[in-house]
């Protein structure tokens, strides 16, 4: 028998001064049975950090680890052309060259402790193409993912390249980093 995804709620209050969006979102989250709650908590973050993007409410997650020819968030246009790919760990260059040539824009944001390996061997490669890879401090993600509780009231505050995120009885301030950015 197989095992079944675990449902979080997020009520999300979102404030990106970087881009001068505030709202407010509901978001409800499937935790694969083979997914930390570290990645899925910096899939929540890094639906805040496109929020601002999303126009028409079409902003979703995917399948996730169930699908592995999807993202793990993706922003289709009402014409269904694909306008925004996020990958969150770190994607195998075929992966990335793919996701470049479906959508207009490509993210992509590693997080745990091979990070720095994973960028290091990559880094060549991907500078053939036009993506933006960031990288999350994986201590502050681990911090982060232990405010977790199935149903969840957030303030989320994005100010230059860190996030400080609010919980009832908990803050805790994410910060990343820009590996390789896309000048187009």
């Amino acid at each position: 028998m197989a095992l079944k995804p675990t449902i979080y709620k997020f009520k999300l209050s979102v404030s990106d001064l970087n881009h001068d969006y505030f709202d407010s979102l509901n978001l409800t989250v499937a935790l694969h049975p083979s997914e930390t709650k570290e990645r899925m908590m910096v899939r929540v973050l890094v639906f805040c950090l496109h929020a601002y993007q999303d126009h028409e409410n079409l902003m979703t997650f995917t399948k996730g680890l169930s699908a592995i020819e999807e993202p793990d968030i993706w922003l289709r246009g009402l014409d269904d052309q694909l306008h925004l790919w996020v990958d969150v760990g770190e994607p195998s260059f075929e992966r990335v060259k793919k996701s470049c040539r479906l959508a207009k824009q490509t993210y992509v944001y590693s997080f745990n402790s091979k990070s720095n390996a994973w960028w290091k061997q990559s880094q060549v490669q991907f500078s053939t193409l036009p993506v933006n890879v960031f990288s999350f401090d994986w201590h502050e993600i681990q911090t982060l993912s232990r405010l977790l509780a199935r149903t969840m009231d957030f303030s989320v505050t994005l100010s230059g390249d860190s996030a400080f995120v609010a919980a009832e009885y908990e803050q805790v301030d994410v910060n990343w980093q820009a590996l390789q950015l896309d000048e187009n």
